[in-house]
């Protein structure tokens, strides 16, 4: 059984030689996210058995998108965006977003990305990368566009718009080798190279935790929708959801208004309540609930029950993992 929520840290710290640690330098970044590989090559799976929180950041945007009236800002090379992300050490994992409006049109960046972490010394288990992919309309779309995903060498995938168990199931089955009831074929792309494993080791690692507990590949599922949220409970029951998330951004606006003026005004109690839903059906069938929180809430949601957070990337989320991290005694 997985627990939701956090614990104080203790059985943990007695695999590690040191808890927390310093903020913003590479070695810093061996003790907070090596910790894990002791146990398992992923070390989001080795936290969550621990019953440890998870934090991670959003990657370093490339830049380039200006703001109306506003100078575009400059564009950052994979090399400088990797050089970002491996000098902060306190994020669990790497989130990337690239890929939600199209897996073939987001993945040239990505690996791009991934190769230059790669040359900086990053692996799996140093880095691990959870990407999200765009919704999924089919269960051929989720085999092809899964395969290509795990094939770059990622850690876990965040399935977006999920509204139905069906769906859920689609992405979770795509993310199985058919040798493990899946539907995966049976590839391994670059995968073995940022896993820092052979293929035939890959083969064996790449299997879907909890469903297997010597899997090493984590799935997340965010709702999205009103009819996600109706049939919550029966996304949250299928065997394999790793994290249940609200969606903040795109379910948030769906208990919002714009009044007389033109302001958009949010419907605080019914928005509150979308999230209490997806942290109830997360707490009846022991699954991980995740939230994009912020400094101002971290503390409130993880006393909640929420155990997995993702921030963007800047002093906003670093303050935000930090204070995440000193509450929860890591």
């Amino acid at each position: 059984m997985r627990r939701i929520g956090f614990a104080l840290p203790l059985a943990l710290c007695t695999l590690v030689s040191a808890c927390g640690g310093e903020t913003d330098s590479a070695a810093s970044g061996a003790g907070s996210m090596e910790m894990a590989a002791a146990e398992h090559l992923n070390p989001l799976v080795t936290l969550h058995e621990a019953d440890q929180p998870l934090f991670g950041l959003y990657a370093p945007s490339p830049g380039g998108r200006a703001r109306p009236g506003a100078p575009p800002p400059p564009v950052k090379s994979p090399e400088e965006r990797a050089s970002e992300t491996m000098a902060y050490g306190m994020s669990d994992y790497v989130f990337d977003g690239s890929m939600e409006g199209g897996v073939e049109r987001g993945l040239p960046a990505f690996l791009e990305l991934r190769d230059a972490m790669q040359a900086a010394g990053a692996d799996a288990s140093s880095r691990p990368f959870i990407v999200k992919m765009s919704k999924i309309e089919s269960e051929a779309q989720a085999i092809r566009e899964v395969d290509m995903q795990l094939d770059a060498g990622v850690s876990g995938i965040m399935f977006v718009e999920v509204e139905s168990a069906e769906e859920a199931q689609w992405g979770l089955n795509a993310m199985r080798y058919t040798a493990n009831g899946g539907t995966r074929p049976g590839g391994v792309g670059s995968a073995p190279g940022y896993w820092g494993v052979s293929e035939d080791e890959y083969r064996e690692k790449a299997d879907l935790w909890p469903l297997n507990p010597d899997g090493e590949l984590v799935s997340w599922v965010i709702v999205e929708s009103h009819e996600g949220l109706a049939n919550v409970r029966e996304i949250a029951a299928v065997p394999g959801v790793g994290v249940l998330w609200p969606g903040a951004g795109t379910l948030r606006r769906l208990f919002s208004s714009v009044d007389a003026d033109g302001q958009r005004v949010l419907d605080d109690e019914g928005w509150e309540n979308a999230i209490q839903s997806v942290l109830s059906a997360c707490k009846e069938f022991d699954v991980p609930c995740g939230y994009p929180a912020n400094a101002s809430d971290i503390e409130m949601r993880m006393e909640q029950g929420f155990s997995v957070f993702v921030m963007g990337w800047g002093e906003s989320g670093f303050e935000t993992v930090e204070m995440g991290r000193r509450l929860a005694g890591r």
